[in-house]
C-alpha cells in the first residue's frame, strides 16, 4: 500500500474569477443524462398502464354501466387522455419520478401505491361533485388495474436499467470524501450492489490516513479543491464519509459550492446496514440530529407476518401433497433410508427444533464428513462442496430446484420457522458468540436475504451480514420483496448445490 505522499496529486485548478459562481466552471450540468431518458420511459409506461387498465375495465364490463353511454367521444377523452394524464400528475406530485428513488429499493413502489390512494380520492370526489353515475365495479377495476400495471411496467423498466448498468451505462460517477479507511468501507458496501449504479472514480483523502491492507481501486487525491476535482473527474455525485462531515461548516460550504452544478451531495454516516425506515433526521435549533430507532420485532405488523406464515404454510402443504408423494417415491428409489432429513437447528431466542427437509444425501453422509473436510468450499459454520459426492442424483436435482426445502413448511406451520428470515444454523453446541447471536431475535426462515443474494456462493461473513441486516430492518415490504426475488433465484438455480 502506498503512503499518502506517494499518491498522485493533480495540480490545483485555477480559482474562479471574482464574481463568477463556482457553478460556471462546469460547461454543462453534471446531472446524469440517463435520468431524462429513463424518466421519459417511465412516463410512457405509466401512460400505457393506465390506458390499458381502462381498456380492460371497459372491455370486460358493459359500457352502459360506465356512465358515458350517451357520449362515446367523451368516454374516450376521459379514459384514454384525461385519466392517464391525471395519473401522471399525481405520480409526479408523490415523488414517483424522483431520481433518488429510481433503480433500487422499494421507495419508488411505495410512492406509486400512495399515488393510487390519491387517485381514488380524486375520482371519488369528482364523481360526487358532478353527480356522474359510474359503475363502482368498473371504476374499481380501472384504478386497481392501473396500479398493478404501473407497478409491473416499472419493475420491467427497473430490470432494463439494471441490465444497462451491468454494461456500464446509466451510472453515477462517485467521488468519495473522507479518510481512506472510511471511504474504503463505503466503497466496499457500494460494490455489493452494482444495480445502484454508483461507480467510484476517486477518493479525496482527508487527514487521518493510515496504511491499509487493501489498495484502493480508484485514484486517491489529497489537498485538492473538491469542486475542481469533481470537474476533472467528471463526477456527478459526492459521498461524504464518516468524519469528513464533522468539520464545522465544511459540509454546508460544500453544499453552497455545488448549487447549480447538478452534482448530488450525499452523506454516508457510519451506520452500516441500517436502512432508511429506522433512520430519522430531527433538527434541533438548525442542527440535524440523526436518530436510529429500535428494530420493530413486535406489534401489528409482526402479528400479520405470523398469520401470513401459518396460512401460507397450511395452504402450501395441502396443495403440494401430491408433489411430496412423488418426491418421496423418487428418494426411496434412489437410496434406501428415510425420506426426510431431520437435524437440530437453532431457532428464536436460542431454542432448538428439528428441521424438516427432503433427504438429498446417501444414508452414510454424516460418517463421511471427516474425509471430505479438506474439500469444504465455505468458511465459518458452513460446510459446502459444489460437487458433493455424498449427494445422489435425485438429491442433486432437488437441491438445484430447492424442492428439498419445501418440507420446512411443517416447521413454519407449527411456529418454529418463518417463510422469510435468517438462515437456520445447525445446533451442534448452540453457542453463538458476538454479533451472530443477534440473528436469534427472530425465527429462521425458509428463504431470506442470503438465498436471494448468492446462497451457497456467499462467504460466512456475507451470510451473517445479510442475516443481521434482516433482523435490524425487518418489514412486511422486505418480506414480500424477498419472496418475489426468491422466485427468480430458484428459477435460475443460482448458488444451489
Amino acid at each position: 500500500m502506498r503512503e499518502l505522499d506517494s499518491f498522485e496529486i493533480i495540480p490545483e485548478a485555477p480559482q474562479a474569477p471574482n464574481g463568477i459562481p463556482r457553478s460556471a466552471w462546469f460547461r454543462t450540468r453534471r446531472r446524469a443524462t440517463w435520468y431524462r431518458s429513463y424518466a421519459a420511459l417511465l412516463v410512457v409506461f405509466d401512460y400505457l398502464a393506465v390506458a390499458l387498465a381502462n381498456f380492460t375495465a371497459t372491455s370486460t364490463l358493459d359500457r352502459a354501466t360506465s356512465g358515458f353511454q350517451r357520449n362515446l367521444s367523451l368516454f374516450n377523452l376521459v379514459a384514454y387522455v384525461l385519466l392517464p394524464l391525471g395519473w401522471l400528475v399525481v405520480l409526479w406530485a408523490n415523488g414517483s419520478f424522483d431520481r433518488r428513488y429510481l433503480g433500487v429499493g422499494t421507495d419508488e413502489f411505495k410512492q406509486v401505491v400512495r399515488a393510487s390512494w390519491t387517485m381514488i380520492a380524486i375520482v371519488s370526489f369528482l364523481a360526487f361533485a358532478t353527480k356522474t353515475q359510474l359503475s363502482r365495479l368498473s371504476v374499481g377495476i380501472a384504478l386497481l388495474g392501473a396500479l398493478v400495471f404501473i407497478l409491473a411496467l416499472r419493475y420491467a423498466a427497473r430490470r432494463l436499467l439494471h441490465i444497462a448498468r451491468g454494461h456500464g451505462l446509466a451510472t453515477h460517477r462517485l467521488l468519495l470524501l473522507g479518510t481512506v479507511p472510511e471511504t474504503m468501507e463505503v466503497l466496499t458496501t457500494i460494490a455489493r450492489s452494482p444495480a445502484a449504479g454508483l461507480v467510484p472514480v476517486g477518493i479525496h483523502a482527508s487527514e487521518g490516513y493510515t496504511t491499509q491492507r487493501q489498495e484502493p481501486p480508484v485514484p486517491v487525491f489529497a489537498g485538492r479543491d473538491v469542486v475542481a476535482l469533481v470537474r476533472e473527474l467528471g463526477a456527478d455525485t459526492i459521498a461524504v464519509c464518516g468524519s469528513a462531515s464533522t468539520e464545522p461548516g465544511e459540509l454546508r460550504r460544500l453544499a453552497w459550492q455545488l448549487e447549480g452544478t447538478g452534482v448530488d451531495l450525499v452523506v454516508a454516516p457510519q451506520l452500516t446496514d441500517i436502512a432508511g425506515p429506522r433512520v430519522h433526521i430531527r433538527p434541533v435549533e438548525g442542527l440535524p440530529l440523526l436518530y436510529v430507532e429500535e428494530p420493530t420485532l413486535s406489534g401489528l405488523s409482526w402479528l400479520v407476518k405470523n398469520m401470513i406464515d401459518r396460512l401460507v404454510a397450511l395452504a402450501g402443504l395441502v396443495v403440494l401433497l401430491p408433489l411430496f408423494i412423488a418426491v418421496a417415491i423418487a428418494i426411496r428409489m434412489s437410496d434406501p433410508g428415510p425420506v426426510f432429513f431431520r437435524q437440530a437447528r437453532v431457532g428464536r431466542e436460542g431454542g432448538t427444533f428439528q428441521v424438516w427437509k427432503f433427504r438429498t444425501m446417501y444414508a452414510d453422509a454424516e460418517d463421511r464428513v471427516a474425509e471430505l473436510k479438506d474439500l469444504n468450499e465455505t468458511d465459518g459454520l458452513l460446510f459446502k462442496i459444489r460437487n458433493d459426492p455424498r449427494v445422489f442424483p435425485v438429491g442433486r436435482f432437488l437441491r438445484a430446484t430447492s424442492l428439498d426445502e419445501l418440507p420446512q413448511l411443517i416447521n413454519v406451520l407449527v411456529g418454529e420457522m418463518s417463510l422469510v428470515g435468517p438462515r437456520p444454523l445447525p445446533a451442534e453446541d448452540g453457542d453463538f458468540l458476538g454479533d451472530v447471536r443477534r440473528r436469534l431475535l427472530v425465527r429462521p426462515g425458509i428463504t431470506g436475504l442470503w438465498q436471494v443474494s448468492g446462497r451457497s456462493d456467499l462467504s460466512w461473513d456475507d451470510a451473517v451480514r445479510l442475516d443481521l441486516y434482516y433482523v435490524d430492518n425487518w418489514s412486511l415490504v422486505l418480506d414480500l420483496h424477498t419472496l418475489w426475488r426468491t422466485i427468480g433465484v430458484v428459477l435460475r438455480r443460482k448458488g444451489a448445490y
